[in-house]
C-alpha cells in the first residue's frame, strides 16, 4: 500500500472539509478506518495520546439522484504505512514515533459499520464531506489550552523549589517542572488531568519537596501554591490573550507549536492538538492540586469554564 501522508486542517480550527477517499482499512469487529487525502479531524496520537480523537460524520454524495449517505465517525486513529512491507499499522501497533520520514502517516476515520449498499470498494476514490462534532471539539480545545496555561503557571509557582538549574526552562525562563516531572497528561471535555512524578530523578535535577530553610514542605505549601497558580490563570483569562498554532506545513506530521500572547510575553509550547483562539472564550480557569499520600505524585486537575 502506498499512500501520501494525510493533510490536516484542524490546527487552524477547521471542523468541516471535503476530500477524496484513498483507502478503507478493516479494523476488526465490523469497524472500518477510512483514509482521505485531507481532513479536519484530529486523531488520537499513538505516541502521546493526551487529546482524545474527534468524532463526527462522513457524508458520501448520492449517485444518479440518490440521497447522500451520512456515516458516523465514532473515533479517529493514527495509522502509518511500513516502508519495507507496505503494511498499514494502526495506533499502538506502530513501532516508530510519529514523524519518521520513511513512513506515510495517515488519519483513519473510524466507522462502526458501513451503511446498506455501501462497500469499502465503493468508497475508494469517492469525494466525501467531513464534519467534526464542533461542540465536543471546542470543549477538548478548551481543556488543552487550559493544560498549557496550567503548565506555565505551575512552573512559575514552583520556581523557588529548585536548588539548582535543571537545564530546561519554559518560555518565561522558569525551570520547566511541567516537562521534567510529567508522567501523564489527559484531556476530556470537562478538564485536563496532569500527573507529575516527584521521584529521585527529579530530586537529582534539583527539585525539592522537603522543607528547606524558610521554604515549607510541598505538602504544607500546597494551598498557597494552588492559590498562586489560580491567580495567574485568572489574570491570563481576564487579559483575553490571543492563541494560535504555528503550522509549518499541512501534513499530519508537521511539528506545530502553540503560541499565546500573555501579558508577560509570548509563550510557546510544542503541541499537536487543538486549541481555543482567545482566552476570552473562557469565563474562568481553575486547577486543583492533589499530592499523593506518599508524596511521590502531584496531580493537577484543571477545569475550564467557557464564556
Amino acid at each position: 500500500m502506498t499512500l501520501p501522508t494525510t493533510r490536516v486542517s484542524f490546527p487552524g480550527g477547521a471542523v468541516t472539509g471535503e476530500s477524496t477517499v484513498l483507502a478503507v482499512h478493516p479494523l476488526g469487529d465490523g469497524r472500518w478506518g477510512v483514509v482521505t487525502a485531507g481532513t479536519p479531524f484530529h486523531p488520537l496520537d499513538h505516541t502521546w495520546p493526551d487529546q482524545p480523537a474527534d468524532t463526527g460524520t462522513l457524508t458520501v454524495p448520492g449517485a444518479a439522484g440518490a440521497e447522500a449517505v451520512e456515516l458516523a465517525v465514532v473515533d479517529c486513529l493514527t495509522g502509518a504505512v511500513d516502508p519495507a512491507s507496505g503494511e498499514l499499522l494502526v495506533g499502538a501497533d506502530i513501532p516508530v514515533r510519529r514523524g519518521d520520514e520513511a513512513w506515510s502517516w495517515l488519519v483513519l476515520h473510524v466507522l462502526p459499520e458501513l451503511a446498506q449498499g455501501v462497500s469499502p470498494e465503493s468508497l475508494v476514490a469517492r469525494p466525501v464531506t467531513l464534519s467534526v462534532d464542533a461542540e465536543r471539539r471546542t470543549a477538548l480545545s478548551a481543556a488543552h489550552t487550559g493544560c498549557h496555561l496550567l503548565a506555565l503557571a505551575l512552573n512559575a509557582a514552583l520556581a523557588a523549589r529548585w536548588r539548582k538549574d535543571p537545564g530546561r526552562a519554559d518560555a518565561f525562563g522558569n525551570p520547566d517542572f511541567d516537562s521534567l516531572a510529567m508522567a501523564s497528561s489527559v484531556m476530556d471535555t470537562e478538564a485536563s488531568t496532569d500527573v507529575y512524578r516527584l521521584g529521585k530523578s527529579l530530586r537529582k535535577k534539583g527539585f525539592t519537596a522537603e522543607a528547606v530553610d524558610e521554604l515549607p514542605a510541598l505538602a504544607d505549601a500546597l494551598p498557597v501554591i494552588t492559590a498562586d497558580v489560580n491567580q495567574r490563570l485568572a489574570a491570563w483569562v481576564a487579559a483575553d490573550a490571543p492563541v494560535r498554532i504555528e503550522v509549518p506545513g499541512p501534513e499530519l506530521t508537521a511539528r506545530r507549536r502553540w503560541h499565546c500572547e500573555l501579558p508577560a510575553g509570548s509563550a510557546t509550547i510544542a503541541c499537536g492538538g487543538t486549541h481555543l483562539h482567545r482566552l476570552g472564550q473562557l469565563s474562568s480557569l481553575e486547577t486543583e492540586l492533589i499530592l499523593s499520600a506518599d508524596g511521590t505524585e502531584l496531580t493537577a486537575v484543571t477545569r475550564p469554564k467557557r464564556a
